[in-house]
């Protein structure tokens, strides 16, 4: 029996809207229309015209049949085009699919097919690799051309711009959509927003599939956790393809922010455009980091004004905190994995963690943290009995999330789903302890991912390759520290009896099938230490890799 509170108390369309983010940029243009809402090269747009270009996009692929479920890819760099697609392709009920722009043909081919793509965006940088892709795939999406002005050609490469693979190029075809598109929430907010693929340790990466509550509340928690103001001008150095840009294309709508973009991450860029547009945020990987506080001091003259950044990947070191904050700038260190939208946790900092000298703010900021704000727990469990291991800074276990800030699921994939989600909490695959404040620390990666400059490599995948040589007779793959992107990959190889290869030769072979960042950087020649039963020891091999005179 419904109880008195039920009574006569209905859900309507008066008091229950479908949470999405979708609706920040609507109040954004209709009470802060003239505020700038991207900035690329000369072109300032306000948030009335962005928000009528978005509408346009939507209309101009409603009418090439475009709906619910259907999956509109792209692949842009960060410019004005992948900023209106986050809410144009969503504005008709389909799915946004923001392609990695450093993976290779044959991966692309893949995430087009599974994903059954039926219209992409590609920048002219990427044609040819998006060329190449379209051949391998099962799919014939209609594709855009995107000419960007800031786009000069070359690149080097599988990713030269090659000119037209495209039917229509982008101004063009949103010039055919209507400015006035009425755009309906969705019927559910359960539904898919958005599809990004994550590595695995085998096989075919997983398509991750999120919704509008959890892109609407990670893009609000955004806003709490940072303590992001009203009108916050946002530097794009964190690629937009990675989770989606951790909500952050959704988070500007919301706070009336400007998108300052940006097409390469360079130092002198990013100075440029922290003094020249006042620049108050950005984030990234710890490369980015580390490429600002290594740049020219010359580069760094001139920012007076307080700049906030954002950090995720591996723990910052402190000679990296240490240079941040003699730039003057703000860090705030944050954890995440695609299928919680990004960061959805953060290394809330106290107050008198100021007080500390830099060796302690490092192991105080270096941590994983608590939940975000509108995530509902993060925690470090046994995933065998599924018990919240002791506070102590000592057990390991694995981290767990839960809350509206996790992923819907895999994309065609039951079995990895139920396994995400068994016993109630999405299991991260990340080993690590809790202190006893609560906040977690990562030890190590149960699935030997390696992340390079914020991009996860599969050990697997390289092996993989590796073994196809002739001269291979085992090897393993892990992470090697580097300064400049965190980890690379280092590969221990054992050859045949009486073969013969040269490093060079092996990183060739591996470059010929590899995107490029996913290419060890070290070769390590030997025999491989194994168990009894022939499995390779790979804490062993990590262990030889820290160390830089074995693999230098």
């Amino acid at each position: 029996m419904p109880g008195i509170y039920d009574q006569g108390l209905p859900q309507t369309p008066a008091n229950h809207v479908p949470l999405t983010p979708l609706s920040f940029i609507a109040r954004t243009a209709q009470v802060y229309p003239t505020r700038p809402a991207v900035i690329h090269g000369a072109l300032t747009r306000n948030w009335r015209d962005t928000y009528t270009r978005c509408r346009q996009l939507a209309s101009a692929l409603s009418q090439h049949g475009v709906g619910t479920g259907d999956t509109v890819a792209v692949m842009l760099p960060n410019i004005p085009a992948m900023v209106e697609s986050h809410f144009g392709i969503p504005m008709t009920g389909a799915v946004i699919n923001a392609l990695n722009t450093r993976l290779d043909a044959a991966a692309i081919a893949f995430m087009l097919d599974h994903s059954e793509t039926k219209i992409v965006l590609v920048d002219r940088e990427y044609c040819a690799v998006m060329r190449d892709a379209l051949a391998l795939a099962k799919v014939t999406p209609l594709v855009i051309d995107v000419d960007d002005p800031e786009y000069s050609g070359g690149g080097g490469g599988s990713n030269s711009g090659i000119g037209s693979i495209g039917s229509i190029e982008y101004e063009a075809f949103i010039a055919t959509g209507d400015a006035h598109y009425a755009w309906q929430h969705p019927a559910n907010e359960w539904q898919a927003i958005a599809l990004g693929y994550t590595s695995g340790t085998t096989g075919n990466p997983k398509g991750v599939v999120t919704h509008h509550r959890g892109a609407y509340l990670n893009a609000t928690s955004n806003i709490v956790v940072w303590n992001l103001p009203h009108f916050a001008v946002y530097l794009w150095t964190l690629p937009m393809f990675h989770c989606n840009g951790w909500c952050f294309p959704w988070t500007l709508a919301g706070i009336g922010g400007t998108n300052v973009c940006l097409r390469k991450v360079e130092a002198k860029a990013i100075f440029d455009a922290i003094r020249t547009h006042k620049v108050t945020h950005f984030c990234g990987a710890p490369i980015v980091h580390s490429t600002l506080v290594n740049a020219p001091a010359a580069l760094k003259a001139g920012i007076t004004h307080k700049v906030s950044a954002l950090v995720a990947g591996a723990a910052p070191p402190a000679s990296m905190i240490e240079g941040v904050e003699q730039l003057g700038f703000d860090l705030t260190h944050v954890y995440g994995l695609t299928e919680v939208y990004g960061p959805a946790a953060v290394c809330a900092k106290q107050p008198e963690w100021a007080q500390a000298d830099i060796g302690e703010r490092a192991r105080l900021m270096g941590r994983q943290g608590v939940a975000y704000t509108l995530q509902e727990g993060i925690t470090v469990m046994n995933p065998e009995t599924m018990q919240e291991v002791p506070a102590d800074g000592e057990t390991m276990g694995e981290i767990m999330f839960r809350g509206n800030i996790v992923m819907k699921g895999y994309l065609k994939n039951e079995k990895a789903t139920r396994e995400a989600f068994a016993g109630g909490w999405f299991h991260t695959g990340d080993l690590a302890v809790r202190h006893p404040d609560s906040y977690v620390k990562i030890k190590d990666r149960s699935k030997d991912i390696i992340i390079s400059g914020g991009e996860n490599i599969s050990s697997l995948e390289v092996e993989d390759v590796i073994y196809r040589h002739p001269a291979v007779l085992a090897c393993a793959v892990v992470a090697a520290p580097d300064l400049k992107w965190g980890e690379t990959p280092c590969a221990f190889v054992e050859l045949k009896d009486r073969a013969s290869v040269t490093e060079a030769a092996i990183i060739a072979h591996c470059r010929a099938s590899l995107a490029g960042f996913k290419t060890p950087r070290k070769v390590v020649f030997g025999v491989l230490p194994k168990t009894s039963t022939g499995k390779i020891q790979k804490f062993m091999l990590r262990a030889q890799a820290k160390s830089a005179s074995t693999i230098e």
